[in-house]
């Protein structure tokens, strides 16, 4: 594409998703403007894990390096019962690529300083989407976004009936049994988890059905429930607890959107991340699977001769993966809320049982996708090049 005739973008959004859509799009020609409501850039959300098929994305979008100097590589991932015996393991295999925990706002950060410096629009509430210009517009707006219901899609956000906190721990709190390790622990109805962030600390979460930690309250009386229900779970977790500061406690209501109810295109509008499939942590996806919508949408930008047809080819690549790992999510969000003690009891059973090639195949299907190759057709001053 031409750098004198580049086509225009709105992106509504400046999370993960619209970020990711815009750095893919200025790689490749467009001239983009993200419109984002808050003031500054949501830097909030506590830490995540990038598995292997985010990291190809962020590798293709030039920005692999720096997010991977600014994490952790975890070697592995393992279950526990509440007393700490192993439940469950997965040890990353030598010379695969292993998952990254990273602070969400040192991602946020990586996406927008490879972003031209007049991209982004702060403090900039959309309220009309068809007076917003460009040839495409992309919404990125999240689980309650505008653009998804000004397009009339009939789908509104669904409870799953839990919810889950986060926190990250200053470093010096624990020792976690292997500083390179993702653990998480599962109780009857109640999970936590435990992610290294190396010297910045751990990330921590815990999840419980909304019938037992009822409204959302203040969140010194949120973390005061917290240390009582986990309070004689193994180590390191209620010393965990106990060193959350309750200004950095988030609460988040878990929500998503039926799967495969909600069409990805409409006209010149698209929807990328939560805004098009919202659904349950339990993959612990999010954030990869808006950065896959961002380098799938650019590709089919590039490689298809109009717009029209460009969102018609993402919706049909995009659709049918993010439905089924969504309900994927599901299945083992209602694994892991099992309460009754003989269930429970089982569940633990046959996740013991479960071979390491069998777990390592259901796995496959979320870490083994690969981004299609979009050409860096114009290439800016602040974006880095691919690794």
């Amino acid at each position: 594409m031409d750098p004198l005739t580049r086509r225009p973008a709105t992106v509504v959004g400046g999370g993960i998703g619209g970020l990711a859509t815009a750095l893919a799009l200025q790689r490749t020609g467009w001239e983009v403007t993200v419109r984002e409501r808050r003031t500054s850039l949501d830097r909030g959300g506590a830490g995540l894990v990038l598995w292997p098929n985010a990291l190809r994305c962020l590798d293709l979008l030039g920005v692999g390096d720096a997010v991977r100097q600014a994490g952790t590589a975890l070697d592995g991932v393992a279950i526990r019962r509440p007393d700490g015996r192993p439940v469950s393991s997965l040890v990353t295999e030598p010379g695969a690529r292993r998952p990254l925990a990273i602070l969400r706002a040192d991602l946020v950060d990586a996406l927008a300083g490879a972003l031209e410096p007049s991209v982004l629009t702060l403090d900039a509430t959309v309220s009309d989407i068809e007076s917003l210009p460009g040839d495409l517009v992309v919404g990125a707006d999240g689980l309650r976004s505008t653009v998804r219901r000004a397009l009339g899609v009939a789908v509104e956000p669904a409870s799953r009936g839990y919810t889950v906190w986060r926190a990250v721990v200053p470093p010096g709190v624990g020792p976690l049994a292997d500083p390179r390790e993702l653990c998480e622990t599962w109780g009857a109805g109640v999970r936590v988890g435990t992610v290294p962030l190396g010297g910045r600390g751990t990330y921590l979460y815990a999840s419980a059905p909304l019938s037992a930690a009822g409204p959302a309250r203040t969140a010194e009386t949120e973390l005061a429930w917290l240390r009582r229900r986990f309070a004689d779970w193994h180590a390191p977790v209620p010393a965990l607890l106990r060193a959350i500061e309750p200004s950095t406690l988030l609460r988040h209501d878990v929500a998503d959107l039926p799967p495969g109810r909600v069409p990805l295109h409409r006209g010149r509008y698209s929807l990328v991340g939560d805004a098009g499939h919202a659904m349950e942590p339990n993959l612990g996806q999010g954030a990869g699977l808006a950065l896959e919508d961002a380098v799938v949408l650019a590709h089919a930008l590039t490689v298809e001769p109009s717009v029209a047809g460009a969102l018609s080819t993402y919706d049909d690549h995009r659709a049918p993966r993010v439905a089924s790992l969504a309900r994927q999510s599901r299945r083992i969000g209602q694994l892991s809320r099992l309460t009754q003690p003989h269930l429970v009891a089982l569940r633990d059973a046959a996740m013991r049982m479960t071979p390491d090639r069998a777990t390592r195949r259901a796995s496959a299907a979320a870490h083994d996708w690969r981004p299609p190759a979009t050409p860096h057709v114009h290439t800016h001053p602040t974006a880095q090049e691919p690794a």
